[in-house]
């Protein structure tokens, strides 16, 4: 399968393991998505998160309201400002999700081989013989030998805290279960996975609309992770209510978790801007022998696709503990050489107690797989995947970043108003970092700075938004004084040094140019 297997260098010697890293200004290439809430929102946190490598934080609306979520924002654009480092903002969706509600917050005890019945009747009290749940037709769609996944924190890998149930029969609208193993079931809400059945249940609920509609639209949000993406007609539903919203240049991240967004994969990816990789809901709707294999065939579809993807749960003994295992710190390295975007931490930053130091650890295993990913393979394999057959810039981004290989090159800058051009060249795995230089468009209602914090979705790009005052010749190329400028910060912040080379690419009307820039003193 091509790919099927990781891209790594080979032979890897022995020392390149044993010598420890040198200190970078960019923690990794590849991105890290935080999600924020309890531990990690206060101003002092948030700055360490924003100099520890965060790039994009995650607003996961199916807990915590409006207001909490508003403050912990406000608390990031002050940490911004003062690290003076961007960083984008993404809303999460509730989706079509199952919950028990536990309204006394009691901790249900769950014991094996007891027998549970799940209702749609609301109004019971949950207990450890009846669970009511939030949708009246799943005794509708389940069968008997169906599996039920429920619990606070679903999908942790904890037994004490999420229980399995099999299902055993349906008696008008209650289902009653087989408990498989012992939990305690915490805390105020319970979420609930049927695995592989369809929800009846529209992916863009009421819920997310309102959300959208106010917070998202007052914060104009960099993207929206549609959770529980099912069909490409979802996508097309969010995209026609975001351009309702006058969020015309928000992009929309489809979440897939489940194998029916799987098995339309191929459609979806055509109409979004990004896909993430639910691994929490899809280790359950998929057998876990086969979760490996969905892993490696969307990473290389969005890859040669020229979308960006990012891998959920990968280190999740970081929510209690200061280091990850062994197996978890190989994980995030294969998503590495899979070739992910980025990697989305949920609970480890949300609730965990070293939010800061899970970036760091993700952040440092990132960059050891990178030093051994091997680029000239996948450049291969993405210059004969062509995306846009009449594309000028398409073949000139790949130009770019082969003269950056060959020529040793420190950096790439690239020159983009929309992104577009950040995207072709990170499309081609640059092994150095990319400077991505955002002029404002004129008319433009946020002045390039939605674009700027979108490049931080890609691996590699490193966008800096232009001043007011960059101009463009006549013919659409830069002018010398804003190559400069690119130039200057980048060595303010030691990514260049007097004698490196550095390749430049940049949009000139309706066709693009590569040339090589020596740095001097």
């Amino acid at each position: 399968m091509q790919g099927g297997h990781c891209l790594m260098e080979e032979p890897i010697r022995l020392n390149s393991v044993l010598t420890s890293p040198k200190p970078s200004f960019l923690p990794s290439l590849t991105k890290i998505v935080g999600t924020l809430g309890p531990k990690s929102r206060s101003v002092e946190v948030l700055e360490s998160c924003l100099k520890a490598g965060l790039s994009v934080a995650r607003f996961d609306f199916s807990s915590l309201n409006d207001d909490y979520h508003q403050e912990t924002l406000d608390n990031l654009r002050k940490a911004s400002q003062n690290v003076n480092k961007l960083c984008a903002v993404m809303l999460d969706t509730k989706g079509p999700e199952l919950q028990v509600l536990n309204k006394t917050g009691h901790p249900i005890e769950l014991k094996v081989d007891d027998h549970v019945t799940i209702t749609s009747d609301v109004s019971k009290e949950p207990s450890p013989e009846i669970l009511p749940v939030n949708y009246t037709g799943l005794s509708e769609v389940v069968k008997r030998g169906d599996t039920i996944f429920l619990g606070q924190y679903l999908f942790t890998g904890s037994e004490t805290t999420s229980v399995w149930l099999e299902v055993l029969e349906t008696n008008g609208s209650d289902v009653k279960c087989l408990v498989k193993n012992s939990a305690t079931l915490a805390g105020f809400i319970f979420t609930m996975h049927v695995s592989q059945v369809h929800i009846n249940l529209p992916t863009l609920t009421e819920f997310d609309k309102q959300v959208i509609s106010t917070w998202g639209s007052r914060n104009y949000v960099d993207f929206v992770s549609l959770s529980y993406t099912r069909h490409v007609e979802d996508v097309r539903e969010l995209r026609a209510f975001l351009k309702e919203q006058n969020l015309h240049e928000t992009q929309i991240f489809a979440k897939i978790e489940n194998v029916e967004g799987w098995k339309h994969f191929d459609e979806i990816l055509q109409e979004v801007d990004g896909v993430i990789l639910s691994r929490g809901n899809l280790g359950i709707d998929l057998p876990p022998e086969k979760v490996f294999l969905f892993q490696k065939a969307a990473v290389h579809r969005c890859n040669m696709a020229g979308k960006p993807a990012i891998i959920t749960r990968v280190v999740d003994s970081m929510t209690d503990n200061l280091r990850p295992t062994r197996a978890e710190a190989t994980d995030v390295a294969n998503a590495v050489l899979d070739g992910t975007d980025g990697i989305l931490l949920g609970a480890e930053t949300l609730r965990g107690l070293y939010p800061v130091e899970a970036i760091k650890t993700v952040g440092r295993i990132c960059a050891e797989a990178e030093r051994v990913y091997n680029q000239p393979l996948h450049y291969k394999r993405a210059v004969k995947h062509v995306i846009e057959p009449d594309s000028r810039e398409e073949p000139v981004a790949a130009s770019a970043v082969h003269a950056a290989s060959k020529v040793k090159a420190a950096v790439i800058v690239v020159f983009t108003s929309s992104g577009r051009a950040a995207r072709w060249i990170a499309r081609y795995r640059p092994s150095v970092p990319v400077i991505a230089i955002v002029i404002p468009r004129p008319g433009s209602k946020l002045s390039g700075t939605s674009q700027a914090r979108q490049c931080l979705g890609l691996r590699g790009i490193y966008p800096i938004l232009a001043g007011p005052n960059v101009a463009t010749s006549a013919d659409g190329s830069i002018e010398e004084a804003d190559l400069t400028f690119a130039l200057d910060h980048s060595k303010a912040v030691g990514l260049v040094k007097p004698n490196d080379r550095i390749v430049v690419f940049q949009k000139i009307g309706d066709s693009a140019l590569v040339k090589i820039v020596n740095v001097e003193d």
